[in-house]
């Protein structure tokens, strides 16, 4: 048995088993002089000076929130494990987000856990440390340091989280040991639900995910700010598309989806969610994500992409934009209509209305339109009572935002769409106008055309707060900043 065969690993659960080599691996194995060669001669990394990330006070709050929610009991909260994308590649890991917004940790296999005590809860942080060196596994794991990089100590986690960090693989023992009341957080990490399996109901860990749910209703001063970051690099995002329109035409929508992306990579975490470079008649698919069609010039294209900063909010905007920088008049006429709409959505946006109001303001608007233009038989009152208008708006005006871009979505309803604003809450206004083309029940002119606008606006004291105003919505000052832009 070659010394390779009986390093084992440090592994999540309780068994231990040998790192596998590659089947087709060069090297069939590691001689015994080499794994010692392997263990010595490693500078001290330890990290001494850290300070706590810049979220931890409110990373603080939100576990005494959650603690008083559910006195007595022991919460278990996963950030997930990597996901296999084909063979032996994973996926790029995004930690839950109700651990990220727990806890400010990102990486994978960790687990917040609460555990009860008279005073309400204490709380640990469950985590991988340092690849052990001793056994090889920095090295000869796939994912050891070596190959995917260094991890945080427990101790440098404990600094920086503001909570003690423990050994993640020694918490499913610990688990299935326990006794008293639990909940878990599911549909993240199979390991821990194993663990937890007699001790658990569906019903209960539901209500500990609507919790979560609805405590990101409200956005706290450091979510706003990440929010103003996300949208911010957004808009910067959308003047880069612009600027290389042309390279657009002469390949494809990718150009459009790519140029976005750097940004998106360059100043924040990623895309928050997959990019919409929708031209000419793609514009009319809601989701159009395959991004492989043709850029041509008297078309519009609706560009619908959010940047995600580093800690996982994300900015959802959309403009539609004239591929050569001016509307034609049918083109101008259903854009103004939509943006018609997105005012009246937007002023309804204000402490103390339904969360309806808004959705229920952009839609007669497009309703009296559709009327106006004899799309659709009136009353505008007949139509909106029998959803008419729907055929050609088709999607809800708008959904909360957040650390998802369709954030709090396991909220209760009552809660949410039949709830009431609230300073703090961040929403999108997004009406649209979606003429496909084989739509024969419309002119000819506007088969092809689809016209979306959408903006992030933030719940004010006294109002509202357009956090993407910095990016032009009325049809002429598009066009000016388009032709600005492109210099």
């Amino acid at each position: 048995m070659t010394v390779a065969e009986e390093l084992t690993p440090a592994t999540p659960d309780e068994s231990e088993e040998p790192i596998k080599q590659r089947k087709n691996g060069l090297y069939p194995g590691v001689s015994d002089e080499l794994a010692e060669n392997m263990k010595s001669g490693w500078a001290d990394t330890e990290l001494r000076d850290l300070e706590p990330i810049p979220q931890a006070a409110e990373t603080a709050a939100r576990r005494a929130a959650l603690s008083a929610r559910f006195p007595g009991e022991r919460l278990v909260i996963p950030a997930g494990n990597l996901k296999t994308r084909s063979n032996d590649t994973e996926y790029a890991f995004r930690a839950s987000v109700e651990y990220a917004y727990l806890t400010g940790n990102q990486t994978e296999d960790g687990v917040l856990v609460l555990e009860p005590t008279a005073e309400g809860h204490e709380a640990t942080i469950y985590l991988l440390p340092r690849s052990d060196r001793e056994n090889g596994e920095f090295w000869l794991d796939g994912q050891g340091e070596l190959w995917v990089g260094r991890r945080h100590s427990l101790t440098e986690a404990g600094k920086l989280y503001g909570i003690p960090a423990s050994d993640v693989r020694e918490l499913a023992g610990a688990l299935r040991e326990a006794t008293g009341p639990v909940r878990v957080v599911r549909g993240y990490d199979a390991g821990i639900e194993a663990a937890l399996t007699d001790k658990v109901t569906a019903e209960r860990d539901e209500e500990l995910r609507v919790f979560l749910s609805e405590a990101r209703l409200v956005k706290d001063e450091f979510e706003i700010g990440e929010l103003q970051k996300a949208v911010d690099s957004t808009v910067r995002g959308f003047e880069d598309v612009v600027k290389v329109l042309d390279k657009a035409e002469a390949t494809s929508e990718r150009y459009i989806e790519g140029t976005f992306f750097l940004r998106a990579r360059v100043e924040g975490n990623d895309v928050g969610y997959g990019t919409i470079a929708a031209a000419g008649p793609h514009a009319c698919t809601l989701h159009w994500v395959r991004n492989d069609g043709a850029v041509r010039s008297g078309e519009l294209l609706l560009l619908d992409a959010g940047v995600e900063t580093h800690t996982y909010y994300t900015a959802d905007v959309t403009r539609t934009l004239p591929i050569n920088g001016r509307f034609d008049d049918i083109q101008r006429k259903i854009y103004d209509a939509v943006y018609e709409a997105q005012e009246a959505g937007i002023a309804a946006v204000r402490p103390g209305a339904k969360y309806r109001d808004f959705h229920d303001a952009a839609q007669r608007v497009l309703a009296e339109r559709l009327v106006e233009w004899g799309l659709v038989e009136g009353p505008v009152e007949r139509v909106l009572e029998l959803g008419l208008q729907r055929r050609w708006t088709l999607h809800g005006t708008g959904h909360m935002l957040g650390m998802d871009v369709h954030d709090c979505a396991a909220a209760r309803v009552e809660a949410y769409v039949d709830g009431v604003l609230e300073p703090g809450m961040c929403l999108t206004v997004e009406p649209g106008l979606y003429f496909q083309a084989d739509d024969l029940t419309v002119p000819e002119e506007y088969r092809g055309i689809g016209v979306r606008i959408e903006d992030d606006i933030l719940v004010t004291e006294d109002g509202n707060r357009n956090l993407s105003a910095a990016l032009p919505r009325r049809s002429d000052e598009v066009e000016a900043w388009m032709a600005s832009v492109k210099g």
